[in-house]
């Protein structure tokens, strides 16, 4: 027993001697990003290696909010993303469930087509989007047109699709012939037992919203319906780029993320591991 927990513990050391240093790797650019964001656009471009925070966050805050307003930007951003998150958890989730336990005529072929999907850049169907959008529906300069184009997510319900078929048959089966009828069935017992799954998919499908530049950058012209990366790209101009106030704004579009995915971590990993299992 003893020479068992010596060889254990020689292994969590090793481990730990591994991924501290990697770990140290992935954060410094983080670190170094807020140490920016504290700094002035001289210092940022000294040719001193300054490792440690400055007193500058609130300047270049001010010259960001004044830049972009970028507290709305924010405000735009979270409320696009949280409505994006829940309304494409609910539609991948339903075309999950009815690709996972209903047979029809074409089922291979849709899940085929769907993986097929996955393959195509965005750059493929961007400008199509964009002339259907802004041409043909006139929803330019909308939050429809920022939340409803990219809320069919074929990952996701590929996803969603493994998830269900994992669970078991035979509990459904159950519950029709108890004469629960199909929306129960699905709203009752199968969204709660794929829970860890939908809070890894949330966090993943957050985060592409978030993060989303491109597609808001296009659809939206207007500057009260900037989302905060693109209120951010419009601080790098022709003759003059303000990297501290690009640093204090990229430091609050990373925090929200680490603080969820910090208190979200375990259902995201659990949903992960769940859905890697066959």
């Amino acid at each position: 027993m003893r020479s068992k927990s010596q060889s254990l513990l020689l292994r969590q050391i090793g481990l730990h001697a591994v991924l501290t240093p990697l770990a140290i790797i992935w954060l410094f650019p983080l670190w170094m990003m807020f140490v920016f964001s504290t700094m002035s656009d001289f210092g940022i471009f000294s040719p001193d290696i300054v490792l440690w925070p400055s007193t500058n966050f609130v300047e270049n805050f001010r010259n960001l909010q004044a830049d972009t307003d970028f507290i709305q930007a924010m405000f735009i951003s979270i409320g696009v993303a949280t409505i994006y998150t829940f309304l494409s958890v609910l539609l991948t989730s339903m075309a999950g469930w009815a690709l996972a336990r209903y047979r029809f005529v074409g089922r291979s072929v849709v899940i085929g087509i769907i993986l097929g999907t996955i393959t195509l850049p965005f750059a493929v169907v961007v400008i199509p989007q964009f002339i259907m959008v802004a041409r043909e529906f006139k929803l330019a300069n909308t939050w429809i047109a920022l939340i409803v184009p990219p809320l069919f997510n074929s990952l996701g319900v590929l996803f969603m699709r493994q998830a269900f078929s994992m669970m078991p048959g035979e509990l459904f089966d159950a519950a029709r012939v108890e004469g629960v009828k199909e929306w129960q069935i699905f709203l009752r017992i199968a969204l709660p037992l794929a829970r860890p799954t939908m809070a890894a998919l949330a966090i993943i499908l957050f985060l592409h919203s978030w993060n989303n530049y491109l597609w808001p950058l296009l659809i939206n012209s207007k500057p009260g319906m900037m989302t905060a990366p693109v209120a951010l790209g419009t601080l790098i101009g022709l003759t003059k780029v303000s990297w501290g106030g690009i640093m204090a704004g990229a430091m609050m579009l990373t925090a929200p993320i680490l603080v969820i995915f910090v208190f979200l971590q375990r259902h995201f990993i659990a949903g992960i591991a769940a859905g890697a299992v066959k």
